[in-house]
């Protein structure tokens, strides 16, 4: 069957697993036919895209790719590239966003399915180590959301934590909806100099340490931002520059997923392998958003699923890429 054509549109409107299920099937016929580098992928698996007849047979592409190949439906011509995060002498991940009204849609919508209208919101960023380089998605994000926000305090904040807390202070006076979007290192030393007191706060982490700091765990991390802000909760965001999508966590690193995203999970040792609800392995996302690239990724990331669609992140693979990724040949 040949698929060249998807209605964006459609992404957006899933309301169940069937309909969900049926466009990955299309999603997946399309992007066989019209992204070279996931067409030439599927054929050295030797698997018939014909006989690929539920989600759970897609194969899932190595999310190595985006450092070394141009992952792209048709010409690689793009709106927008984003660029991963890493630190010195690594290679980055490029992403060939060919439209970004399909991102913008995507954030949009996800944030308003889990946290309503974001004009009500303070929108205060504390994200010094996306901001100081090009080519974040996390930063066009919040710099589109800071945009939507009808509150003039939004902004973002650098290295500025005086300013930040005075800020905290006037919103929690006013009981104005606030919610503080940080990178994890930015938010610890936020919160290890500074000490306020406020419930409403939506404190959202995201990402790790960026080398800044040693990596510590999530609920030591969780124990120390709590005290901090004074709030019962962290929420978390959960995203990468190969996905146009997130999930988000409002709580205990639980996290869940738009309708249009999946998360699944592999046997380490057999990356065709999937395995059952919670059990440990490495995550595998379906992201219907990546319509232009590809939506079936391999992440190295480990976590494990829940029978309610949720999901946890329990680590990292120690090896720096994935097994399959010898499966690429030139042709």
């Amino acid at each position: 069957m040949n698929v060249d054509y998807i209605d964006t549109d459609r992404l957006f409107s899933i309301s169940d697993f069937q309909e969900f299920e049926a466009l990955s099937l299309e999603v997946f016929k399309y992007q066989v036919q019209h992204c070279e580098v996931y067409g030439r992928f599927v054929g050295n698996l030797g698997i018939d895209q014909e006989l690929i007849k539920d989600q759970k047979s897609i194969p899932y592409l190595p999310i190595e790719f985006f450092k070394s190949q141009k992952i792209s439906c048709g010409p690689s011509d793009a709106e927008e590239i984003f660029s991963s995060s890493g630190t010195s002498g690594m290679t980055q991940s490029l992403h060939l966003v060919k439209d970004i009204s399909v991102y913008i849609k995507s954030y949009r919508k996800a944030f308003q399915l889990f946290y309503g209208d974001v004009s009500k919101y303070a929108i205060l960023a504390l994200l010094p180590s996306y901001q100081e380089r090009e080519g974040s998605s996390l930063i066009y994000m919040v710099d589109d959301l800071i945009g939507l926000s009808n509150q003039v305090k939004s902004g973002y904040f650098l290295y500025d934590h005086h300013s930040l807390k005075v800020t905290l202070a006037e919103l929690k006076e006013s009981k104005t909806p606030t919610l503080l979007i940080g990178v994890t290192y930015a938010l610890l030393d936020f919160a290890e100099s500074n000490s306020i007191e406020f419930p409403e706060l939506i404190v959202m982490e995201t990402g790790g340490m960026k080398g800044r700091r040693k990596e510590i765990l999530r609920t030591e991390l969780h124990e120390i931002l709590c005290a901090g802000f004074g709030v019962p909760a962290i929420h978390s965001e959960y995203g990468m520059t190969e996905l146009l999508s997130q999930a988000y966590s409002k709580g205990g690193g639980i996290f869940h997923c738009p309708p249009w995203m999946k998360i699944s999970t592999r046997d380490t040792n057999d990356p065709l392998c999937l395995l059952g609800y919670e059990q440990t392995g490495g995550i595998n996302i379906i992201d219907l958003a990546n319509i232009n690239s590809c939506s079936f990724l391999a992440t190295q990331d480990l976590g494990r699923t829940f029978y309610d669609g949720s999901f946890e992140i329990l680590g990292r693979f120690d090896n720096s890429d994935i097994r399959g990724c010898n499966l690429l040949v030139q042709s």
